[in-house]
């Protein structure tokens, strides 16, 4: 059966930052070709990404993730019947919750021990873990729980149509972010939803040490003082710069069935199904992680793109770093180096497997750093890539 996987390869050059730190406040960091390299996680590009959609998308085809799930189910409940005290929304929530998913809902331990046991009993229950629910999954278990409480909502519960009703509920309809980054619901597994999309970990091109910059803070109150001059504040932040490569892969197909039909009523699969996939291709490469975002300003852009669609499986081109990328000893920068490297490994790579050489590509670069890359495919700007990817989608679907 042919397959369609969406492949995004970028190179990003970032100067100082410190995108994505450890625990110790340190910029991530990776041996990579035994060298040490600039990293930044995948869970870090991949948050920016989904908070990325809501500049594009409607709230009604997102979802919201959270521990306080019960919390939030209650606020619909209360919208669709506001007669509903808040305390028996909250009851309501939560069986419906534990029997829509399976997931298990009580007060976090950590919470009643840092409260007295008649404050401890007011807490609202919340789920032991991170969970992932479209705004359309809420509304219906909303509804289904303002039906129970016009009844003996356990006894309600306790019907198998009703138990499979909100089965279905909490597994169709999901939302673009939950069929591309998909969820885990460890007590129910049924209705967990394998992601579509994986992001690997960003890594330099190149060999990166970090640095430290030392920084003073001036107490202008305590300026007015000709005697007392001194710094209010000292302190020391790591960072380094580098160039990036970035690389996500999107299985197509299962996208399309994790989303099902459309999300809107007058919307067909296959459109919907081109929505996810070029809002997901311009928030991947528009986006960037906040990490000490106010102390750097490092907003950049990718200067070298490819996005490619394969029929067999993906391709992660990492490779083509694994011998550093060095400095160009006369002028500087790697963005050349790295841009020849990568469409070479690409050509090699693709000619030694006998795979994916008339597979669609798409381009962008920008400047003559990485003119290398219109040797790939059509070189174009964001939005006539992102349309030219759209359309070849739809085009596979029919």
């Amino acid at each position: 059966m042919i397959r369609t996987i969406l492949e995004i390869h970028a190179l990003q050059t970032v100067p100082p930052s410190c995108l994505n730190r450890d625990d110790t406040g340190t910029p991530k960091m990776a041996i990579y070709g035994g060298v040490r390299r600039a990293r930044v996680s995948s869970q870090a590009w991949k948050r920016a990404t989904r908070h990325s959609f809501h500049d594009l998308l409607d709230p009604t085809e997102l979802g919201i993730r959270t521990r306080r799930v019960v919390e939030l189910l209650a606020e619909h409940i209360r919208k669709l019947d506001t007669s509903i005290g808040q305390a028996d929304a909250l009851i309501l929530a939560a069986e419906t919750i534990r029997v829509a998913t399976g997931a298990r809902i009580d007060v976090p331990k950590r919470r009643e021990q840092s409260v007295t046991s008649e404050a401890g009993a007011n807490l609202p229950p919340e789920s032991r873990y991170l969970m992932f629910l479209s705004a359309h999954q809420l509304e219906g278990l909303a509804e289904i729980a303002v039906m129970a409480n016009r009844s003996n909502f356990k006894d309600y519960f306790k019907s198998k149509g009703i138990k499979d009703q909100a089965k279905l509920i909490a597994n169709t309809r999901h939302s673009i972010d939950i069929a591309l980054f998909g969820r885990m619901i460890a007590d129910g597994p049924d209705s967990s939803v394998d992601a579509a999309a994986q992001v690997a970990h960003a890594i330099s091109v190149h060999r990166v040490d970090n640095e430290e910059d030392f920084y003073t803070a001036v107490d202008d109150y305590k300026g007015r003082d000709s005697e007392d001059v001194g710094a209010g504040m000292l302190g020391m932040v790591e960072f380094n710069s580098a160039t990036l490569y970035r690389y996500a892969a999107v299985d197509v197909d299962l996208l399309g069935r994790n989303l099902g039909v459309g999300l809107r009523e007058i919307e067909s699969a296959p459109d919907l199904l081109r929505r996810a996939v070029e809002t997901f291709v311009q928030c991947f490469l528009m986006s960037m992680p906040t990490g000490r975002i106010n102390t750097f300003g490092n907003h950049t852009l990718p200067d070298a793109v490819l996005v490619k669609l394969r029929d067999s499986r993906p391709i992660n081109l990492v490779g083509a770093f694994e011998e550093p990328c060095h400095a160009d000893p006369e002028t500087g920068g790697y963005m050349r180096q790295a841009t020849e490297a990568l469409v070479s490994y690409l050509f090699d790579i693709e000619a030694s497997y006998g795979v994916g050489s008339n597979d669609p590509a798409w381009v962008l670069h920008v400047g003559r750093s990485s003119a290398a890359m219109a040797t790939i495919g059509p070189s174009l700007n964001m939005p006539d890539l992102i349309a030219a990817v759209g359309a070849e989608v739809v085009r596979r679907q029919s």
